[in-house]
């Protein structure tokens, strides 16, 4: 059964979006998506500090949410690779200037720190 998270439909649209990028490391995962398929242990190399079970389950949720699609090829050894499903891509478009309003925001605080 597919979870609950971002399929209430009683909720504010920004809530809806942000639940399916909860967590530390799916905005990320969204941000590498965008250079092209990749395997989970590239993901892994790419992402120091994330263990295999918290990639294994962010990538389950974001398959579930429809953001990522997972191929896996049947050879020995097992080779599985995941790609930006058309609305991973259109969410990681409206990433974007959500990032660069972070980036100023931070410019801003650091600004106040040095002149503090």
């Amino acid at each position: 059964m597919a979870s609950r998270r971002g399929q209430e439909t009683n909720v504010c649209g920004v809530t809806a979006a942000i639940s399916v990028i909860d967590g530390k490391w799916k905005t990320s995962l969204l941000w590498l998506l965008e250079s092209g398929p990749q395997r989970p242990g590239e993901l892994r190399r790419r992402l120091p500090g994330i263990s295999e079970k918290v990639l294994t389950q962010a990538l389950r949720e974001m398959a579930e949410d429809d953001l990522v699609h997972r191929e896996a090829h049947d050879v020995l050894p097992p080779k599985t690779v995941y790609s930006l499903t058309e609305a991973g891509r259109e969410l990681s478009a409206l990433l974007g200037p959500l990032s660069d309003w972070g980036h100023r925001r931070l410019d801003r605080l650091a600004e106040a720190r040095t002149a503090s």
